[in-house]
């Protein structure tokens, strides 16, 4: 049987489904053999789709596809200008602030200037978990909401490692011993980065546009285990 994606919105012009971690937007070069969002979509329609912004492939949620070419423009147009509004849900290292801005350039490529990047969050909650790591002799984490001002690739997850409270579960730019506390401890094997919300005015109708994608059950098990059950 072919795989399917669970559709959160779908119009004339758009469709929004809710992207598993571990799977790619686009099919990739590095990665020929994997399957992909846009190839497993639209062999699900039975039409073409067009790609209007990214999630990394280790991150979960909202993403939003054009059902045509000049749809895709007037949504990356959107993007582009910051019309567009997006929420993400993260667990990290410590506790934060309760709130903060991250204004911090990124360089997407490495021979490339860096490019201004801001990422808004709210703490939502906090625990401390009775295991050491390191040489500490307990695990603080927070529960946070983020709200990205622009899209530089990884953003999110560059930024909260800037600030010293890096994502659980994020492989490549996380912290290794906390990210195998939640494996052994909470048997959570992915990134605790979700794209939550996705909120628009639609370019023909000129309606406000709400797409929302719930917690999965995994993560939802887990965040209950942490007391935050009414938090997200």
């Amino acid at each position: 049987m072919n795989p399917t994606l669970d559709i959160l919105y779908h119009d004339l012009h758009y469709i929004a489904i809710h992207k598993p971690p571990g799977i790619h937007v686009h099919p990739s070069e590095l990665a020929r053999q994997e399957d992909s969002c846009m190839r497993i979509l639209r062999d699900q329609l039975g039409q073409w789709v067009y790609p209007v912004h990214r999630l990394d492939r280790a991150t979960s949620g909202v993403l939003l596809f054009a059902l045509d070419s000049e749809a895709a423009g007037k949504m990356i147009g959107r993007f582009l200008e910051r019309q567009v509004r997006k929420r993400y849900l993260a667990v990290v290292r410590g506790y934060t602030e309760e709130e903060g801005l991250i204004d911090y350039p990124l360089r997407e490529v490495t021979d490339r200037p860096a490019q201004e990047a801001q990422t808004a969050y709210r703490r939502l909650g906090t625990v401390e978990l009775p295991y050491p790591v390191g040489k500490f002799p307990s695990a603080r984490y927070s529960l946070v909401e983020a709200f990205p001002h622009t899209g530089r690739r990884n953003q999110i997850r560059r930024h909260f490692v800037h600030i010293s409270h890096p994502i659980v579960g994020d492989v490549r730019f996380g912290d290794g011993r906390h990210n195998r506390l939640f494996r052994e401890k909470f048997n959570l094997h992915r990134l605790l980065l979700l794209a939550t919300d996705l909120g628009f005015v639609h370019p023909y109708s000129g309606e406000e546009v709400s797409i929302h994608a719930a917690v999965p059950g995994e993560v939802t098990e887990v965040l209950g285990r942490l007391e935050w059950k009414d938090n997200w």
